[in-house]
C-alpha cells in the first residue's frame, strides 16, 4: 500500500516539481517550434499559391483571342450584345467593309460563348494598356472590374518587358491591388503580341479571396494537427519523463532514509545517466566524509571519556593516600616523631606524583594545540654523548652501550629531544633486570633521514599491548605496580614531541627478548 502511494505520488505532476517544470518547458519549446513552422509554412504556401496563380494568369493572358481585344478597342462604347448581335440573331451591317471581318467569324473564334458573353471573363479581370499608358477596361462590362494603375507605373512595367521572340519578366512578377469596388486582386502583365500595337500590355487579374480561403484552410489543418501533436506529446512524454526520473526519485528516497545510524550505505553509481551518476558519486563522497567525521567524533568522545576516567583514577590514588595519612596524623600520630616523619615523607612523594601528572597533562595539551619549539640545527651524536653520564646513573648496574655515527644533524629543540631520550631510556630501565640488563642506543644517518634506536633485553611487550603503548594512561598489566609503573603518559608525550618535529616513532618487541623503539627524523644536509 505504501509502495503504491509512493508510485502515485511520483506519477502525478506536482506544481513546481522537476517533472512538471521539464514537461511545461518542453511543451513550451515544442509549441514555439510549431508556431515558427506554421508561420514559415504560411509564408511559403502563400508565395507558392500566388506565384502559381500568377503563372496561370500569365499563360491565360497569352491565349486571349485577338478579335475580342480588337472589337473592344474599336467600339469601346458598345456592350456585348451590340458587338455580337441581338438575341434574335440579327447583326448590324459592317460600316467599313475594309475592316477586319472578325464579327462575321464564329463566336468560338472571337472569344464569345453561346450566351454572347466572353468566356475569359468568368472570374477574370482584363484590361488593355497601349504604348502611351492609356487604360481600357475589357472585362468591366461583362464581369470583374479591372483595377487601374497610374501611367507612370504602366510605363515602368512596360520598360521591364521586351517584346519579340525573347521575353523577360517584369521586376514584379505579380501585384496585389484593389479595384474600384474594393476587391483585392492579383494582377499580372503580359505584352500584347500584335504587329500594329507595339509596346501595348495586357493586364489580367483575379480575386485573392479563393487563395486566402485555401491558405486559411491549410492553416486550420496545421493548427488542428499541431494541437493533436501536442496532446499526443503530453501522453507519450509523461511516462517517458517519469521513467527517466526514476533514478533521481530513488536517490530522494535513500536520502530521506539516511541518518547517523546508516551512513555506511552507498548509492549505486552506474544508473545509465551521467548527471545522476555524478550526483551519486558526490553524495557517496559526502556520506563517506560524514561517516569519517562521526566516527572521529565518537572516537574523540571515547578518548575524552577514557582520558577523564584515567586522569581521575591517577589523581584519586595519591589524593586518597594523602587523605589517609592526614587522618592518621589527626588521630594522634602527629605526637609520634617516627610516624609523623613517615607520614610526611609519603605525603611528599604523593604530592610529587600529582605535580608530575599535572605537568605531563599540561605538556600534552600544549603539544596537541600548537607546540612551541625552539628548533635549530642540533647534533644528535653530541647530545647523546652529553647525556651519557646521566643515562649511566639511571641505568644503575645495567650495561649501557652507545653506537653513534658522528656528525648527525637534525633540526630540533634540544630540551624536547632530551626529554624523548630520557622517557624511552627510563622505560627501558623499568622493564629490564638490573643484573644482566643491556640497553643500547644507536644512531645512524642517511641523506634524507636519521634513525635513532633505543633497545633493551627486558621482558618485552605482548602483541596485544604493543598496539596501545602510545595511548594516554595506557599501561600493560606487568607495569601497573607503583614501584615500576608510571601514569602511562611518558610514551604519549614522546610520540607527540617526535611528531611535532615531523618524525615518526614505532616499537618492535618480542616477549622475553626485549623491546626496540625506532625514531626517524628528517636530516639536515
Amino acid at each position: 500500500m505504501i509502495r503504491r502511494a509512493r508510485e502515485w505520488a511520483r506519477a502525478r505532476l506536482v506544481p513546481g516539481s522537476l517533472r512538471s517544470q521539464l514537461l511545461v518547458r518542453s511543451l513550451f519549446i515544442l509549441a514555439a517550434l510549431l508556431l515558427l513552422i506554421g508561420a514559415l509554412q504560411y509564408w511559403l504556401m502563400k508565395d507558392f499559391l500566388y506565384q502559381s496563380r500568377a503563372e496561370g494568369l500569365r499563360a491565360q493572358a497569352m491565349s486571349v483571342p485577338m478579335g475580342l481585344l480588337k472589337r473592344q478597342e474599336e467600339a469601346p462604347g458598345l456592350d456585348a450584345r451590340t458587338e455580337v448581335g441581338s438575341d434574335t440573331g440579327s447583326s448590324p451591317a459592317n460600316p467599313n467593309p475594309d475592316q477586319d471581318d472578325d464579327a462575321d467569324k464564329p463566336r468560338s473564334q472571337s472569344g464569345m460563348n453561346q450566351e454572347g458573353r466572353p468566356f475569359v471573363f468568368r472570374d477574370i479581370s482584363l484590361a488593355l494598356i497601349d504604348s502611351e499608358g492609356n487604360y481600357t477596361d475589357v472585362s468591366g462590362e461583362f464581369g470583374m472590374q479591372s483595377p487601374q494603375l497610374a501611367k507612370t507605373e504602366y510605363a515602368g512595367i512596360a520598360a521591364g518587358i521586351t517584346t519579340g521572340h525573347k521575353e523577360r519578366r517584369a521586376p514584379d512578377e505579380y501585384r496585389i491591388v484593389q479595384d474600384s469596388t474594393g476587391t483585392e486582386q492579383l494582377v499580372v502583365f503580359s505584352p500584347l503580341r500584335h504587329p500594329g500595337q507595339p509596346g501595348s500590355l495586357i493586364q489580367m487579374g483575379t480575386s485573392t479571396e479563393p487563395l486566402k480561403e485555401q491558405l486559411l484552410q491549410q492553416l486550420l489543418i496545421f493548427v488542428v494537427l499541431s494541437c493533436l501533436a501536442l496532446a499526443g506529446g503530453i501522453l507519450l512524454y509523461i511516462p517517458v519523463l517519469r521513467r527517466t526520473l526514476v533514478p533521481l526519485s530513488r536517490m530522494v528516497e535513500v536520502v530521506q532514509q539516511t541518518d547517523a545510524g546508516n551512513l555506511a550505505e552507498r548509492l549505486p553509481v552506474s544508473q545509465g545517466q551521467v548527471e545522476i551518476d555524478r550526483l551519486s558519486r558526490s553524495f557517496n563522497g559526502m556520506l563517506e566524509r560524514l561517516e569519517h567525521s562521526f566516527e572521529a567524533e565518537r572516537e574523540s568522545k571515547e578518548l575524552m571519556r577514557q582520558f577523564i576516567a584515567d586522569a581521575s583514577h591517577e589523581l584519586r590514588t595519591p589524593l586518597t593516600s594523602i587523605h589517609g595519612f592526614l587522618e592518621v596524623l589527626l588521630r594522634g600520630a602527629a605526637d609520634n616523631p617516627e610516624k609523623l616523619h613517615a607520614a610526611l615523607t609519603s605525603m611528599h612523594g604523593e604530592s610529587r606524583r600529582i605535580n608530575k601528572l599535572v605537568e605531563d597533562l599540561l605538556l600534552l595539551t600544549k603539544l596537541d594545540q600548537a607546540p612551541q619549539l625552539q628548533s635549530g640545527p642540533l647534533r644528535l651524536d653530541a647530545l647523546l654523548r652529553e647525556m651519557q653520564p646521566q643515562l649511566l646513573m639511571l641505568a644503575g648496574n645495567r650495561t649501557v652501550r652507545l653506537d653513534v655515527t658522528a656528525d648527525v644533524t637534525v633540526c630540533a629543540d634540544p630540551d624536547k629531544m632530551k626529554q624523548v631520550v630520557l622517557n624511552l631510556f627510563h622505560n627501558a630501565v623499568q622493564h629490564t633486570l638490573e643484573d644482566g640488563g643491556l640497553i643500547t642506543l644507536s644512531l645512524h644517518a642517511s641523506k634524507e633521514q636519521v634513525d635513532m634506536r633505543i633497545q633493551d633485553n627486558g621482558s618485552g611487550i605482548d602483541p596485544q599491548h604493543l598496539l596501545h603503548i602510545f595511548d594516554r594512561f595506557y599501561r600493560s598489566e606487568s607495569s601497573r605496580t607503583r614501584k615500576s609503573g608510571g601514569a602511562g603518559l611518558g610514551l604519549s608525550i614522546t610520540k607527540s614531541i617526535v611528531e611535532a618535529h615531523h618524525g615518526t616513532i614505532r616499537a618492535e618487541s618480542t616477549p622475553g627478548e626485549g623491546t626496540c623503539f625506532h625514531i626517524t627524523l628528517p636530516s639536515v644536509n
